[in-house]
């Protein structure tokens, strides 16, 4: 595939690195001589020293025949001019990152429509999500985002206390725009239909809005208890750290930040409704033990500081901490952090550059659909309804789908749902489906 990357900062360097490893055919668009150098004798690709807003540079650097444009400086207004520009030099796919305040306000102002962009993204909201995920869903086997962080996946054990197990789906009586979309009894994988019943010990695959879906995970793993708050204590009011808060204050968590600078905890008290922000340095070891840190059951980092952010980790599980998270910006400490971090009391370690890597993935195909997960029975597949499909205007339920398949979300614009029966199916559609194997092209034919 034939890509340009305009900029060689943390984000493009490790998108240009992991990119060219996997031969496709990269050219990077670099402002400064220095790192451009660098980076050139780092990659199998081209390294052009200039400017991404300038349409020379661009068109020096292929943008014409280019199948994948991305914008990834840190300047959210040269990445959305660059792309722009790009897309009307014929570019293909254009995506832009962008800073997670204008990724907020996506709702009142449309960007991809006016910048002519075909997405948008905030590697400090991509990380926030990850880290929120072991928050919100602690006991999940495993819990995924889809339709761009809308509609959430989860996978779970059913617990014998469920007064789920023995019931039908259909009379299951889940949150409205839920979806159990596969079962793992025993060793059988199936996609379940609406008279299959649940049993203790499944594994199911769920799905739907993140909100609505916490209500289903804790029914089917812990029966109708009330759930305790979550005690959050999260190390510096970063975009990350921020970006983090406004997540979990929607959920039934109790969340605090620690943040040594004074303006900016004040600006953050200002921007937060249910978060208390406190004003003292989280790496001196005294003051995590005055805010009580040991009493948290959560503890996560995310400084701009790698060092920081373990050290703090260290220390808060030392003094108690049930479970610590943290923020590492190097992947391949992120890395190790992962698979060697629960010895010295860390969860897990998210990586910006990872979780920017595994967002864009998706654009890195020529296909018409697009495999977000495989799953057991089979894989989560996303793609566009077509103006001349046969699903083209019509109601889900009007459409024979075939045995083995489940629709799981519908994408317009930037509002996603699970579809139910009654709603239609309009070319342009993103949908998103849990399909076995033998069934996919089948599915396939209907929507394209």
């Amino acid at each position: 595939m034939k890509i340009i990357i305009v900029g060689a900062g943390e984000i493009g360097r490790h998108l240009a690195i992991s990119l060219s490893r996997e031969a496709h055919s990269i050219v990077v668009v670099e402002y400064d001589a220095l790192v451009a150098a660098e980076l050139e004798a780092q990659i199998d690709g081209r390294v052009i020293t200039g400017s991404g807003a300038s349409a020379n540079t661009l068109l020096e650097a292929g943008v014409s025949e280019c199948e994948l444009f991305l914008a990834v400086t840190s300047e959210s207004t040269i990445n959305l001019m660059s792309a722009s520009m790009a897309k009307k030099l014929n570019a293909e796919k254009v995506i832009a990152r962008v800073s997670p305040a204008q990724q907020r306000e996506e709702w009142l102002f449309d960007f991809r429509g006016h910048f002519g962009i075909d997405h948008v993204f905030s590697s400090e909201r991509l990380s926030a999500i990850e880290l929120s995920k072991f928050v919100r869903n602690p006991d999940s086997l495993m819990v995924e985002e889809i339709a761009r962080g809308r509609i959430e996946l989860q996978q779970l054990r059913v617990s014998e206390q469920s007064d789920a197990v023995g019931k039908r789906l259909i009379d299951l009586k889940a949150p409205e725009r839920t979806r159990v979309a596969s079962i793992t009894r025993g060793g059988d994988h199936f996609v379940p239909s609406a008279e299959d019943a649940l049993c203790a010990g499944d594994v199911v695959t769920i799905f739907g809005d993140p909100n609505k879906l916490r209500k289903l995970s804790t029914r089917l793993q812990k029966g109708n208890v009330k759930e305790d708050e979550i005690r959050v204590v999260i190390f510096s009011g970063s975009e990350y750290g921020f970006s983090l808060a406004q997540m979990l204050e929607s959920f039934q968590c109790k969340v605090r930040i620690i943040e040594k600078d004074r303006d900016r905890a004040q600006e953050l008290t200002g921007l937060l409704s249910n978060t208390t922000v406190i004003n003292t340095d989280g790496t001196v070891l005294s003051e995590l033990e005055e805010e009580q840190v040991g009493d948290a059951d959560f503890f996560i980092a995310t400084s701009g500081s790698d060092e920081d952010n373990v050290m703090t980790c260290l220390q808060a599980n030392n003094l108690g901490a049930k479970k610590c998270l943290t923020l590492i910006h190097r992947a391949d400490y992120a890395n190790a952090i992962s698979a060697s971090g629960r010895h010295f009391g860390v969860l897990a370690a998210v990586s910006p550059r990872e979780a920017t890597l595994r967002e864009l993935e998706r654009f890195l195909t020529s296909d018409r659909f697009h495999t977000v997960k495989k799953i057991g029975v089979g894989e989560v597949i996303e793609t566009q309804v077509a103006k001349a499909s046969i699903a083209a205007e019509h109601m889900v339920s009007e459409i024979d789908w075939p045995e083995g398949c489940v629709l799981v979300a519908r994408m317009r614009g930037l509002h996603a749902i699970v579809p139910g029966p009654e709603d239609v199916l309009e070319p342009g559609d993103t949908i998103y489906a849990m399909v076995v194997p033998k069934v996919r092209r089948k599915f396939l034919k209907l929507v394209r």
